[in-house]
């Protein structure tokens, strides 16, 4: 594995998408399949010696479809006039919780659009509910940037986790994927300041998203290598048709499998999922993520009576099952990969 080293010293030394990556370690290794298998060995070894055999199931609850922006690759987009919107009560949620909870899962992962509705008081209500009914759960809020001093007020009644990826750690590219009012300078201050408020916190970027390069890429675990996150989130671009980017091809599941496992190598720590939409591309990439390193899946709680609506891409796998039968199904292929679903909130472990 001699080239290990070689990946670490380019990220180390911040090398820019304006520099030459042409002859880069790290440039040749994302372009090429050579070293796959080697990578998936090495990232395995890291994630046991790290966690075990574990793999964590989060109950992903997606609470609102409604968006105040109009990111051009994203389903919940406010100009996509396709979509049925919805919004849980927070007796709805509760009752995902409930249901999750009976069936093993200690974190709750509160996804959803920039929805205004939301303020932070119903949000501080909705954590406080959950943590007063459940207390030995984690709760993880994906909702967004937000002022400090919504981010302090979700801490303090109770959430525990925050992902907010930047999606593209480079101001060019990051201005391709949004609008005029999204700011990229902005979204990596959020980033920055949950990490400093106390959450578990973490980043993550779409794969192949349009006019994105080796050079967006290692902008991006550059970042990410800056930011030292609890959590990293990546899957595959997955093509819309209700948004700008209609036209342009799905991202590459090797090319996802093989950050994952780059990633898990550069961060032995970090809480690293298996995105739903990876293994909506290709269900077998499910195992192979877990074997290249992913140690998180997030199971779909959300009622099924809103589940098709949460479109941020078309195609979503597992959204007419039953959350009772899509755990058991996650739960026999965690062990037919060789590893173990296990009731916890799996905590971050820093070494």
């Amino acid at each position: 594995m001699e080239f290990l080293p070689e990946i670490l010293e380019v990220v180390k030394k911040e090398i820019t998408a304006s520099g030459n990556l042409k002859d880069s370690p790290l440039a040749v290794l994302l372009l090429s399949d050579k070293y796959d298998s080697l990578l998936s060995e090495e990232a395995d070894r890291i994630r046991r010696e790290v966690y075990s055999d574990e793999v964590y199931l989060r109950g992903l609850i997606e609470f609102t479809n409604y968006c105040k922006n109009d990111c051009y690759y994203c389903g919940l987009r406010k100009s996509n006039s396709n979509l049925t919107r919805y919004r849980l009560t927070e007796e709805e949620i509760i009752s995902c919780c409930k249901t999750g909870y009976e069936l093993g899962l200690r974190t709750f992962v509160l996804q959803g659009g920039e929805d205004p509705y939301f303020t932070d008081e119903k949000i501080c209500s909705i954590i406080g509910s959950i943590k007063e009914q459940y207390k030995d759960v984690a709760v993880t809020l994906s909702i967004g940037e937000k002022e400090k001093e919504s981010y302090l007020a979700y801490y303090k009644a109770g959430a525990d986790r925050y992902l907010l990826r930047e999606e593209s750690a480079n101001p060019l590219h990051y201005a391709q994927l949004h609008p005029k009012n999204l700011n990229l300078e902005r979204r990596k201050e959020c980033i920055k300041t949950l990490k400093e408020i106390g959450f578990q916190a973490g980043g993550g970027f779409m794969v192949g998203t349009p006019h994105q390069g080796v050079e967006e890429i290692i902008a991006d675990l550059n970042f990410l290598y800056s930011l030292s996150p609890d959590m990293i989130g990546i899957g595959p671009f997955v093509s819309n048709p209700d948004t700008p980017f209609a036209h342009f091809k799905s991202g590459s599941v090797e090319l996802t499998l093989r950050l994952l496992s780059i990633l898990r190598i550069l961060f032995p720590h970090a809480l690293l999922p298996a995105t739903t939409s990876l293994w909506t591309l290709e269900p077998s990439a499910l195992q192979r993520a877990l074997k290249g390193g992913a140690n998180v899946i997030m199971p779909n709680i959300t009622p099924k009576r809103v589940r098709n609506n949460y479109r941020l891409y078309p195609g979503k796998t597992n959204t007419e099952k039953e959350a009772a039968q899509t755990v058991a199904e996650l739960v026999s292929i965690i062990s037919a990969a060789g590893y173990r679903a296990v009731s916890s909130k799996g905590d971050v472990r820093r070494i």
